[in-house]
């Protein structure tokens, strides 16, 4: 079985409030699920790589044995291709994680895609909703 994942992850400010969101579609394109999560503080590259772990988490689960990621983060992108070095040692063990799960897959493939992206547009919608959903549970409980 292949699916497509589109991830998103965002920090309000860096390092800041962080949150990520995965869409995952099956080969027609139709969206068979979605997950977002607030992680605390840190930069906007390790939301990135949160986001693409959940998301393959759950590709993994449903029994894909085949797997198409975007992403509009060209690092994240480009460290996956090897095309650039993991040099931050926050993200040296994520992308590490990442890559053996890809590594696992009968097939991956890993690709930039603009930020426009409809699905790109909509998890980076649900990790901006992430956000403003704790910060509104914070000051409630102030």
């Amino acid at each position: 079985m292949k699916l497509r994942l589109y991830t998103d992850g965002g920090s309000r400010g860096n390092p800041g409030a962080s949150a990520y969101a995965y869409i995952i579609c099956d080969e027609e394109g139709r969206e068979i699920a979605s997950g977002s999560n607030y992680l605390g503080v840190m930069t906007n590259n390790e939301a990135e790589y949160h986001g693409l772990l959940a998301g393959l988490k759950e590709v993994q689960r449903r029994g894909a044995t085949e797997v198409e990621v975007f992403m509009d983060s060209e690092l994240a992108v480009k460290q996956l291709k090897g095309q650039y070095r993991v040099k931050a040692a926050n993200l040296a063990p994520l992308h590490r994680e990442a890559v053996a799960i890809l590594a696992g897959m009968a097939h991956a493939k890993v690709a930039h895609v603009p930020r426009e992206n409809a699905l790109i547009a909509k998890a980076d919608a649900m990790v901006n909703w992430t956000l403003d959903q704790h910060a509104m549970a914070r000051r409630l409980r102030q």
